[in-house]
């Protein structure tokens, strides 16, 4: 039997690649055809714009505070507790006056329509 080890497909720290998203960099740890982990990393005054998801999401936070909105209802989020934004619903996440680190946890349909599997990830190759 051989163990499986492999590198995660993004290591860098890279600012995310969409417009309306600020202070936040992120890596993704793994990307499987039907799971998908990244983690974030929120500024001071960061954001992630409000967008809806392909996919469900949990949103772990590891360190820090910041907010979250879910089809525009708005709640604190600190470490130790997560989030779930629900497939299609508009959410989004941002910090004020503290910084945050979170892990960002998606399970997608293993078929879609032209293989894509949608949503705002981040890519897997650094720029």
């Amino acid at each position: 039997m051989n163990i499986d080890i492999r590198p995660f497909p993004r290591l860098g720290w890279d600012p995310l690649p969409y417009e309306g998203c600020i202070g936040v960099v992120g890596r993704v740890l793994v990307r499987e055809e039907d799971f998908f982990v990244a983690q974030l990393r929120f500024a001071e005054h960061a954001t992630i714009h409000e967008h809806p998801g392909d996919n469900d999401t949990i949103v772990v936070c590891l360190e820090g505070e910041g907010f979250t909105s879910v089809a525009g209802e708005t709640a604190s989020l600190s470490e130790g507790q997560q989030a779930r934004w629900p497939k299609g619903v508009a959410h989004r996440l941002w910090t004020t006056d503290s910084t945050m680190t979170t892990l960002m946890v998606e399970r997608t349909p293993v078929c879609q329509p032209g293989g894509n599997s949608g949503g705002q990830r981040m890519p897997a190759d650094s720029p």
